[in-house]
């Protein structure tokens, strides 16, 4: 039994003192935004910002009730593979860090983030390339500020529709009884108005803090962006995303027939792959050990390094 401990404990103690292949280091980029820059120990001259999904998610992928660190799985995953990564938490991480929440906070504050990191790599003459990886929101986010000094853009598990569209298809798949009322008050935002006529079952949608924001969103339209970017554009989509249905990555490759389309077989909304029912997906939104797809990794590597 002596033994086996001290096999054991020789077995651990060399394991952790495996060295890394990566350093990590904190920027500032600005006053809102904080990341964390990955750099293979091999050296790297393609840098991959990613951008993260809505809501205030943190450099990792977590939220108060959404914690997989795919993000951070994602850019260590790219490391392994000789890609550098930066990753930052949106500026609505900050703000209720600091118990600042801007009320006046509009999706163009995200973009101007995304835009404010690109400019700071591209000032910094570090990486030959620079690539944008968004999930969620954070492939619009990326669509418009690649519009410069991006060398190509991965968009992953994005929408091809404007965000009220999205909404409206949603509530019609889930809670039919519900969608006049969600058209209305679209309707009501797209007028420049806002609204406390809803039921409070779409209060998650259309609360009054969040109406100004929703109607900055709504006013971009995913495929025009993407049919303008003049840049190499990889799709990918899980057929297993409750969130994201693979239609609206096929809106987006058929917006740019130049994009390669790639959809993932049972890969779901934060990565993973789900081999069971909608409780298994839904339990991995909170899966710490969980794993992030193989294929969803070597799809974004050779899109980069090709």
């Amino acid at each position: 039994m002596k033994n086996l401990i001290l096999l054991f404990s020789l077995i651990s103690s060399l394991s952790f003192s495996q060295p890394q292949t990566f350093s990590e280091t904190d920027i500032k980029i600005s006053n809102w935004i904080d990341g964390s820059l990955i750099f293979p120990n091999s050296g790297s001259d393609q840098l991959a910002i990613i951008i993260g999904d809505s809501g205030p998610t943190d450099r990792d992928g977590n939220q108060n009730f959404q914690k997989t660190n795919n993000l951070k799985k994602l850019a260590l995953q790219l490391a392994n593979n000789g890609i550098a990564t930066f990753r930052y938490d949106k500026r609505i991480v900050k703000q209720i860090k600091m118990n600042s929440l801007d009320p006046k906070i509009k999706f163009d504050d995200f973009v101007v983030d995304a835009m404010d990191v690109v400019k700071y790599f591209k000032t910094k003459k570090e990486f030959k390339n620079i690539y944008i990886i968004g999930h969620g929101q954070g492939s619009l986010i990326g669509m418009l500020a690649a519009q410069e000094h991006v060398d190509g853009l991965i968009s992953l598990a994005g929408a091809g529709q404007p965000i009220d569209a999205v909404v409206i298809d949603q509530v019609q798949k889930t809670a039919p009884m519900f969608t006049e009322d969600t058209k209305r008050v679209f309707d009501i935002l797209r007028s420049g108005q806002t609204t406390t006529d809803f039921p409070p079952a779409l209060a998650s949608v259309f609360d009054l803090s969040v109406q100004k924001f929703m109607t900055s969103w709504m006013k971009y339209d995913p495929s025009v962006v993407i049919k303008d970017l003049k840049i190499p554009v990889l799709i990918i989509n899980g057929t297993k995303d409750l969130q994201v249905e693979t239609a609206e990555a096929e809106l987006l490759q058929k917006a740019n027939q130049k994009s390669e389309l790639k959809l993932i077989e049972k890969m779901n909304h934060v990565m993973f792959i789900i081999e069971g029912d909608a409780q298994e997906n839904a339990k991995s939104y909170n899966d710490h050990n969980g794993k992030i797809s193989e294929e969803l990794v070597k799809d974004i590597v050779d899109f980069i390094k090709k």
